[in-house]
């Protein structure tokens, strides 16, 4: 659970860094950057010990896909909330099918 937790505050901040600066077009590109950089370095201090932890226990491609739903689940929130963008049925349809490979990648074949 620790791992789940670190890994959505993580791609809170992610999401932020990489996306938040968007409703901000008009501020300075390098002013952008630095900040989005400064954003990012809280994600990494998340990110790093959930990957760490979370070794223990999963692995790495398991990890991987965990971060990525968990990706899916905050960037559509963001998207709705932030940034005023509707949640589409094709963008659904798609992250239902990202979904979907999390089966093949839990299941011991």
């Amino acid at each position: 659970m620790k791992t789940i937790i670190l890994l959505t505050i993580s791609n809170i901040f992610m999401t932020f860094a990489w996306y938040g600066h968007l409703k901000f077009t008009k501020s300075p590109l390098p002013l952008a950057i630095l900040g989005s950089w400064l954003i990012a370095f809280v994600e990494y201090c998340f990110q790093v010990p959930a990957n760490r932890i979370g070794y223990q226990q999963f692995t790495a491609a398991q990890l991987k896909t965990i971060q990525e739903v968990i990706t899916l689940i905050i960037f559509s929130i963001f998207s709705i909330l932030y940034l005023g963008e509707k949640l589409r049925w094709n963008y659904i349809v798609g992250f239902v099918l990202i979904i979907a490979a999390v089966f093949f990648i839990f299941k011991e074949w």
